[in-house]
């Protein structure tokens, strides 16, 4: 039997609201998990990869420590996207096991961690590169994001529309963003996205609503009128 204690990490919070990425990690660590494996706690982190900023790893290696266990991360580059992170990470004496790669050694983990940093590193040169030709050769750069951007903002704001007769009668009560977001949910209501409101999430879709209507007033005072 193996004693372990679970990181996650998501770079944006929406990513940790909604379970995506998450969801797949917890897939990855379910699947190499035995049964008489024990996850003694687990530990969400909302946080850039390029960030060593990591207040719940500390409290997850803390926690392993205390437990004698093991960190059990999905995959290496949701650990880190750095050697050195990584390295400093392992001299604290905690072992590290990543269920993507189950049987590496520490030694094999700084290899895989150096090749991937390596790779980024080239990728973001070649992209460099590419724009540097481009914008010399006197190509107009990002038209087709532009473009791909106002098609996503078309759509979002055509599904932000279909809940307006919902969600206006409740602004009018008065409502918070919270309590209309209970309400949207004890109804069975679901966003476009996503599988239940958050506060957030009923704030961005009357933005949209707003933004149809052409107003640079609040949330509200458009919906009232």
């Amino acid at each position: 039997m193996a004693r372990y204690v679970s990181y996650f990490r998501v770079s944006t919070a929406g990513q940790g609201r909604s379970g995506l990425g998450l969801a797949a990690q917890r897939t990855k660590i379910e699947e190499f998990l035995d049964a008489a494996d024990e996850v003694v706690a687990e530990f969400v982190e909302v946080q850039s990869g390029k960030s060593d900023t990591r207040t719940e790893l500390w409290r997850a290696i803390n926690h392993a420590k205390k437990h004698s266990a093991k960190i059990l991360i999905a995959k290496l580059d949701r650990f880190s996207r750095k050697v050195s992170f990584i390295a400093g990470i392992m001299e604290q004496g905690i072992g590290l096991v990543v269920a993507e790669m189950p049987h590496a050694t520490d030694f094999q983990l700084h290899i895989f961690a150096a090749l991937a940093q390596e790779e980024r590193r080239l990728i973001s040169e070649r992209t460099r590169n590419a724009l540097a030709e481009a914008k010399r050769r006197g190509v107009v750069l990002g038209r087709n994001g532009k473009l791909l951007g106002a098609a996503n903002r078309k759509r979002a704001i055509e599904n932000a529309l279909v809940l307006k007769p919902l969600v206006a009668p409740l602004v009018r009560r008065g409502l918070s963003y919270s309590a209309i977001a209970r309400q949207m949910n004890a109804e069975g209501i679901r966003p476009p996205l996503g599988k239940q409101f958050y506060p957030e999430t009923v704030k961005n879709v009357i933005r949209l609503i707003n933004m149809d209507a052409g107003s640079d007033k609040s949330a509200a005072e458009c919906l009232l009128r």
